[in-house]
């Protein structure tokens, strides 16, 4: 009882400094989270921090915990990339956790910045921002990528299947072209309506349902990479 009684305690301080440092950076956090603390407690960390959470579709295969000092490495080059990123004109950056408990970042481009209505060719103006995007790619070659499309959920599943994944498709072959690495991309995948970010019955809620996801994360080199850094 005593044990368990302790592990709570550990979980709610653990809470009470991850909630009342918003100003942390992107690798303090990284640090604290990659440690052996952030590895005991998982997913149940990430849920506590908001939009820092956790993401168990994303993340290298490695198979073993990450140290502190390499997800504060890690954690740093994430906050540059996210930076970047949001500085682009229409892209919505959020901070997330991958799979291994590293920093992540998740930019989200509204479909109607992309595409005309009901359609998956990119928009003239849109090149500019994904021109941007790309660079930031390209400067990051250790990034991997994993891009999603959304649509509201007007007309039927059929539909917004193929209109969700041909937007992903187009959104990354258009990155292939600026010279992105196809190795980066883990993943390029259509979610229709499936996972609604705000309500569908109002027009505002179904704009923003109509969106593409750009996940950046960490590959097993970049990961590699750190822990050989951090010896």
């Amino acid at each position: 009882m005593k044990t368990k009684k302790g592990f709570i305690a550990i979980v709610l301080s653990l809470s009470i400094l991850l909630v009342g440092c918003k100003s942390w950076s992107n690798a303090a956090k990284g640090g604290l989270i990659g440690g052996g603390a952030g590895a005991a407690i998982g997913a149940g960390v990430g849920a506590l921090i908001g939009k820092n959470a956790k993401s168990a579709a994303i993340g290298a295969g490695i198979g073993t915990a990450v140290g502190a000092t390499t997800g504060v490495i890690i954690g740093k080059k994430m906050d540059k990339a996210a930076a970047q990123a949001a500085a682009i004109e229409g892209a919505r950056v959020d901070s997330i956790r991958d799979a291994n408990n590293l920093k992540a970042i998740k930019v989200t481009f509204d479909s109607g910045i992309l595409f005309k209505t009901g359609k998956s060719a990119l928009n003239a103006a849109s090149k500019d921002a994904l021109q941007k995007f790309a660079k930031i790619l390209n400067e990051n070659p250790t990034m991997d990528i994993a891009i999603m499309g959304h649509t509201d959920n007007q007309g039927s599943l059929e539909v917004n299947q193929k209109l969700s994944q041909d937007r992903a498709q187009a959104v990354a072959d258009f990155l292939k072209l600026q010279n992105v690495s196809a190795t980066q991309f883990k993943g390029v995948v259509g979610k229709n309506f499936a996972e609604p970010v705000a309500d569908n019955k109002i027009a505002a809620g179904r704009a923003a349902n109509r969106r593409v996801e750009v996940y950046m994360y960490a590959s097993e080199k970049m990961i590699n990479d750190a822990q050989n850094q951090a010896r």
